[in-house]
């Protein structure tokens, strides 16, 4: 057994069993891949793959398992020379981070720029989309960190660490009548046309939540993942916004009224995920830190190789998470 075969079935199966583009994407030649898929199922004695003629058709109940396992392989393999990589050098190196918009465009600008003056020679790669798919992007290992407020905790094997605490504001223009209102309800913002995030996307889930607790129906007319799309079209009238505090600028949203609404929903929790297990290099560390700085470093750590401990969950239900 073979880790270069471990890895074909692997890159095979994530590549919706096509073995040219598989072949294509490791720089290699589609009969040399189906020659180590076959010298593998040989050795091991059992059918990783369903064929039709030439074709991979689906993967076996034993297959799965077994890729599985690759994968985890493949995994610590990284991690291994990641580990070396560390002692040769820790200013260098790669970082990825999948994300969402709303994350990119306003909490993580100023942590990237020092960030990235602190270490010149470490290449940064960043990854937009809907928190589904970026946790999806940890968990296979393709990313190291995934940063979303939704979606993390549906992935078994990825590490939840919590990094702040956030609201939302109701935006409108200044001419809109609620302006004219000292206090704003759950039941007024009803009563209107209302532009907001996708569902799954920028706690939108904690929105509907506070509607069906006071029996609302939200009457939402339009729905996108980047907030600056929904400010776009509450300028044009299109209906009143809810788009994550942060994500208002008094200087460039200055023909927007922006009511801060922690009075009416629930504050979201935004984390930061990675495949458990992962040995983090030294500026993946401060990465961390940098964005989320009551994390410590022996905390990050504890939480990668223990995640399940008692003693950690302790720690984390201790942290007095700051607000943005």
């Amino acid at each position: 057994m073979k880790l270069q075969q471990l890895r074909y079935i692997w890159e095979v199966a994530k590549n919706d069993l096509n073995v040219s583009a598989t072949a294509h994407s490791l720089h290699t030649s589609q009969p040399g891949v189906s020659k180590q898929i076959k010298m593998l199922e040989d050795e091991l004695g059992v059918q990783i793959f369903v064929r039709n003629g030439k074709n991979l058709t689906h993967i076996t109940p034993v297959g799965r398992a077994i890729i599985e396992q690759a994968g985890e392989v493949i995994s610590r393999v990284g991690s291994i020379r990641r580990a070396a990589d560390e002692y040769r050098d820790e200013k260098t190196g790669s970082l990825s981070v999948a994300t969402t918009h709303t994350q990119a465009r306003y909490a993580l600008p100023p942590i990237i720029d020092r960030f990235t003056k602190e270490y010149p020679g470490v290449s940064l790669h960043m990854h937009q989309g809907s928190p589904i798919q970026i946790a999806e992007l940890a968990s296979d290992g393709q990313v190291d960190f995934a940063i979303a407020t939704e979606g993390l905790d549906l992935f078994e094997n990825l590490v939840m660490l919590p990094c702040y605490k956030w609201n939302r504001s109701v935006i409108f223009p200044r001419e809109h009548e609620l302006a004219r209102s000292t206090e704003i309800t759950l039941k007024m913002i009803s009563e209107y046309p209302i532009v907001t995030y996708v569902f799954g996307f920028t706690g939108r889930s904690k929105l509907d939540e506070a509607f069906k607790n006071e029996k609302l129906e939200p009457n939402v007319v339009f729905t996108a993942t980047d907030a600056d799309v929904i400010k776009t079209y509450v300028r044009l009238g299109l209906g009143i916004g809810i788009i994550a505090g942060m994500a208002y600028d008094p200087h460039e949203d200055s023909d927007l009224v922006a009511v801060e609404a922690s009075h009416l929903f629930p504050p979201s929790t935004t984390m930061i995920g990675g495949k458990k297990g992962t040995l983090l290099r030294g500026y993946m560390y401060d990465f961390v830190q940098l964005f989320a700085p009551h994390l410590s470093r022996e905390l990050i750590s504890e939480a990668f190789f223990d995640p399940n401990s008692l003693e950690m969950e302790n720690l984390l239900s201790q942290i007095d998470l700051p607000l943005r």
